[in-house]
């Protein structure tokens, strides 16, 4: 199996500690990210992914805004220069130690974090980028 992640949600993941939209997002988030952590791949996806998949009940869920879109067009970019390697739509790729080492230091340094600009969460991002990390799920 592999797990489905829009490129900003590769970003996401980097600061996720279990704080999320509501339970039932964070619940759901927290199972991709124990999936991700067994080793399963990710296919990169245009549009919701096996994250959003929660917000899609509600009547306007931002995951389909032409925001999202934005912030994966820019994550793929930065993460894609930084990993030396396509990140789009039906790329395949593994987060594992090497790849999440330098995807962390660049996000603490701010090179990939232009997908960020705009997002409610990226202050509290930050905060976790700047303790090194503590507590984050993956």
């Amino acid at each position: 199996m592999t797990v489905r992640l829009r490129a900003h949600h590769l970003l996401c993941l980097l600061t996720y500690f279990g704080k999320g939209y509501s339970p039932a997002f964070t619940a759901n988030y927290d199972k991709v990210v124990k999936r991700l952590g067994d080793g399963e791949a990710v296919l990169i996806v245009s549009g919701p992914d096996d994250i959003c998949t929660p917000m899609l009940v509600e009547p306007e869920p931002h995951c389909l805004g032409e925001g999202a879109a934005e912030r994966d067009g820019l994550a793929a970019r930065d993460v894609g220069a930084l990993l030396g390697r396509s990140v789009r739509a039906g790329d395949r790729l593994v987060l594992d130690a090497s790849s999440l080492a330098p995807m962390r230091k660049a996000f603490s340094a701010g090179l990939t974090r232009q997908a960020c600009s705009g997002c409610e969460w990226s202050d509290l991002c930050s905060a976790v980028a700047l303790s090194g990390f503590q507590d984050t799920r993956l």
